[in-house]
């Protein structure tokens, strides 16, 4: 799932790396730091590629928010990901958990290694 554009990646989001307007790869956001210009920013990224690289690109404060950019005259995006939660496991009760006792049976490999 994709976050709206306008929030700033930080430090260990993950994107999706947008190359020519597809979808190309993830990355995590190791570390961002200033750039000697005002408004532009050094993002270190762990391209989650085969292999693995670690990058660092220049960006700026639009563009760290999702705005598209050029390298190299490619078409670049980077898109923040927001991860699904995780369902909730239901708990068993207390008469299900001994149910489950009452039926369980333990098979020792000890035992089916005698009887070969």
């Amino acid at each position: 799932m994709t976050h709206p554009k306008g929030t700033a990646l930080v430090e260990q989001d993950l994107a999706l790396i947008y190359v020519e307007e597809k979808p190309a790869f993830y990355a995590r956001v190791e570390q961002i730091t200033p750039d000697v210009k005002p408004r532009w920013w050094r993002v270190k990224f762990l391209m989650l590629t085969v292999p693995p690289q670690i990058m660092t690109w220049i960006i700026d404060d639009e563009q760290i928010r999702g705005a598209d950019f050029t390298m190299g005259g490619t078409p670049i995006r980077i898109e923040k990901l927001v991860l699904p939660e995780e369902p909730e496991v239901p708990r068993p009760t207390e008469d299900s958990e001994s149910r489950q006792q009452k039926q369980a049976r333990i098979l020792s490999l000890g035992d089916k290694k005698k009887a070969r």
